[in-house]
């Protein structure tokens, strides 16, 4: 049997006919079939009880004489049980006492044998309704106790304040939440008026809201009035003048319509939910939509508020304003020698600082990475921007401590004045923008005005990254190489890979005037990825016309390094040119390995352990340590150019290239310097003991063809001696 099948005949009244004779037990189940009954009989008192201890029934058709025991006895039997089943006796016996007994124990009808059958259905069934009346009160009986309890504990439990006020505004109920958030029980506010509550400078608007007579839509809708709370509730009862926001709905309460159309008002209706905190959270939400996080300064949508803001009133007044677009040199270096979280102090440092030179009025933002701009509204004229820019890049001139280093930046200032450079805010920063950009080409650490010259320079910048793109396809790029030379013998022992763009229109690009540019804009890394094999396939051709193996260096940037394949795509392009390894050698700046020492340390091995060598470029200029020489496999240390070009005299004094000289040799490690341009400088690092040399006294870079060339004639030329 299915389940919908059960539940329906749960539905059916089921019956018990008990008789011990089997003609009128059969006639009476004839008689009460027809109906919608569930029937089941019994001939004696034993067969009815085991059938009432088995199944519940509704309704007993009950004849009193039965052969074991009396029907009195079955209905004892009943009642003793608790057994939920309505009685109907059907007797032949007249006498009076067996009625008065059946009556006693509860039956619901009695009738005597023979009874009419009109009569005996009419019963079971006024029987039957009486039952489902009784079943239908208890159960209404039940929703109303339990709708009552969970009404208590809905509105004793409920986040909200619930109130009901009287007429003249006094309180006639208040649930327990009024004691949590305002300190009082509710027996101590029933009967006083609203206004002990509100806060006097919000009584007016309060009257709208505990007088509301108006129901439905045009009831008071999230009404907010300050409340005042006490902290201590064994105190005097007096509100202390601390207050919280709360936000009121109410209604009107009116009589039962008793059909005349009237309805008497008798008081109003309130909820009242405490929005203190949520309003502080909107406050913050709101706060941090248009500040910094890192330097709570105004961000880009703030200022552009106050921007468009400015441009009307300077419109009206007929006045000046100036936008600064200030970008801090250099600290990239900082954030990937020290660490992220060293260059959000040094961003906060720098915030501190540019506050300290605002006018009243003025608006510093933080634009996102190390960009701020600048609001100077009211400008009597240019110079007035010009000095705030002067002092600017002075106060950020000076060094910033960083814990236990000390940190050199500066920055370079755009500056675009409205009208004469823009009279819209995307036109202002964009050309503050464009005007910063031209003080970071002139050597940065500075400002400049925009002008309208610089904007062709802009379009260059956007041409630039085009073309560049189309020179890889294009194959305009070339490797270059700078020969190492053997100072002691003359001979080329080596060469540095630089690469060049062979430009169509302005020629032969070095790498420092484009390379940059690459690793702003994502191009580094293909450009990393093509350089592999021209460097591979030239190599194996220098293999073919001298029989001394050279070394080639070449230059690693940061990011493909970061990027982790770069041994694997290394390790293929030399086995398909059959190039060995030992040939190789990788030069890295020293910045590289602060930035993520352990990462650098892993990927560095992994070149190692294919037999090429790891030099480090620029040592000296930038933050390491002398304990990173110990722990990265360093087989090389370059001396900067910048250090190179101090020696001026051969029996000068150069303590940081005799330095570097010195830590080479006490670590084992090889030594090439580079940016060699005179004599003096040769001769100099010779007899400091540094004779591996590069640079213009020797040879410029050389295209493949004309290195090729050199090879060749040094070839020929040791092979005289």
């Amino acid at each position: 049997m299915d389940p919908v099948t059960r539940l329906e005949q749960a539905k059916i009244p089921r019956l018990l006919l008990v008789d011990d004779e089997p003609r009128l037990l059969s006639s009476l189940h004839e008689l009460l079939r027809t109906g919608e009954y569930q029937l089941v009989t019994a001939t004696n008192g034993a067969e009815a009880m085991e059938q009432l201890s088995k199944l519940h029934f509704d309704l007993v058709l009950l004849d009193l004489r039965l052969p074991d025991v009396s029907g009195h006895d079955l209905m004892d039997f009943i009642i003793e049980r608790g057994i939920d089943a309505s009685v109907i006796v059907l007797s032949g016996d007249r006498g009076i006492d067996a009625a008065i007994g059946a009556l006693k124990r509860g039956a619901y009808g009695y009738l005597r044998k023979p009874y009419p059958h009109e009569e005996l259905l009419k019963t079971v069934e006024n029987a039957l309704q009486k039952r489902r009346l009784e079943a239908e009160n208890r159960d209404m009986a039940w929703r109303l106790e339990c709708s009552e309890k969970l009404y208590r504990y809905l509105v004793d439990s409920s986040p909200d304040i619930i109130y009901t006020l009287n007429i003249e505004g006094k309180f006639t109920f208040v649930n327990d939440r009024a004691h949590q958030l305002l300190g009082y029980k509710p027996d101590e506010l029933i009967g006083k008026h609203y206004s002990v509550l509100v806060h006097e400078e919000d009584l007016g608007r309060a009257r709208y809201v505990f007088n509301e007579r108006r129901i439905g839509a045009r009831a008071s809708r999230n009404i907010e009035l300050r409340l005042r709370y006490q902290n201590e509730p064994d105190r005097d009862r007096e509100f202390d003048n601390t207050v919280m926001s709360i936000s009121f709905n109410s209604v009107g309460m009116y009589s039962v319509d008793q059909g005349d159309g009237k309805r008497e008002f008798f008081g109003t209706y309130g909820v009242a939910r405490d929005i203190t905190e949520s309003k502080r959270a909107e406050q913050l939400i709101s706060y941090q939509a248009y500040h910094d996080i890192l330097t709570d300064l105004p961000n880009r949508a703030l200022f552009r508020d106050r921007l468009n803001l400015a441009l009307i009133q300077s419109k009206r007044s007929k006045s000046e304003l100036a936008v600064m677009f200030v970008d801090l040199d250099r600290f990239k270096l900082v954030n990937d020698t020290l660490g992220h979280i060293k260059g959000d102090e040094l961003l906060q440092m720098v915030a501190s600082r540019l506050r300290e030179r605002l006018r009243e009025g003025d608006t510093l933002a933080r634009l996102g990475g190390d960009e701020f701009t600048l609001l100077l509204p009211d400008l009597r004229d240019k110079q007035d921007a010009a000095m705030i820019a002067d002092q600017i890049v002075q106060t950020l001139s000076q060094p910033f401590q960083l814990g236990a280093h000390k940190v050199h930046v500066s920055a370079s200032v755009g500056i675009a004045v409205c009208p004469g450079d823009g009279e819209t805010a995307d036109d202002l920063i964009r050309h503050a923008d464009i005007a910063m950009y031209k003080v970071k080409a002139l050597g940065k650490n500075g400002h400049s005005f925009y002008d309208s010259s610089m904007q062709d320079a802009s379009h260059q910048k956007i041409q630039l990254e085009q073309s560049l793109r189309k020179a890889l396809e294009l194959g305009e790029l070339e490797m270059y190489y700078q020969p190492q030379i053997d100072v002691n013998t003359g001979q080329v022992i080596g060469a540095e890979g630089l690469i060049r763009w062979n430009h169509p229109e302005r020629g032969v690009l070095t790498a420092g005037e484009f390379l940059p540019f690459a690793e702003e804009n994502g191009l580094i890394l293909p450009i990393s990825d093509w350089m592999l094999a021209p460097l591979c396939r030239d190599l194996n051709e220098w293999n073919t016309v001298t029989d001394q193996p050279l070394r080639l260096s070449l230059n690693l940037s940061p990011q493909y390094l970061d990027r982790g394949d770069f041994h694997k795509k290394l390790k293929a392009a030399l086995a398909v040119h059959e190039i060995s390894p030992s040939q190789v050698e990788v030069e890295i700046t020293e910045n590289l390995c602060i930035r993520n020492p352990q990462y650098a340390i892993e990927q560095l091995n992994k070149l190692c352990q294919l037999g090429i060598s790891v030099a480090i470029d620029d040592f000296g200029t930038g933050y390491s340590s002398l304990a990173y020489l110990h722990r990265f496999p360093v087989h090389t240390i370059k001396i900067d150019q910048s250090f190179v070009r101090e020696i001026q005299e051969a029996d000068g004094h150069y303590p940081v290239v005799l330095a570097i000289i010195s830590i080479a040799r006490g670590l084992g490690l090889h030594l090439i310097a580079e940016g060699v341009e005179t004599d003096t400088q040769a001769r100099y690092l010779e007899q400091a003991g540094c004779t591996t040399l590069q640079g213009f006294l020797f040879h410029e870079a050389l295209p493949q063809q004309k290195f090729i060339q050199l090879l060749r004639e040094n070839a020929s030329e040791f092979s005289l001696k």
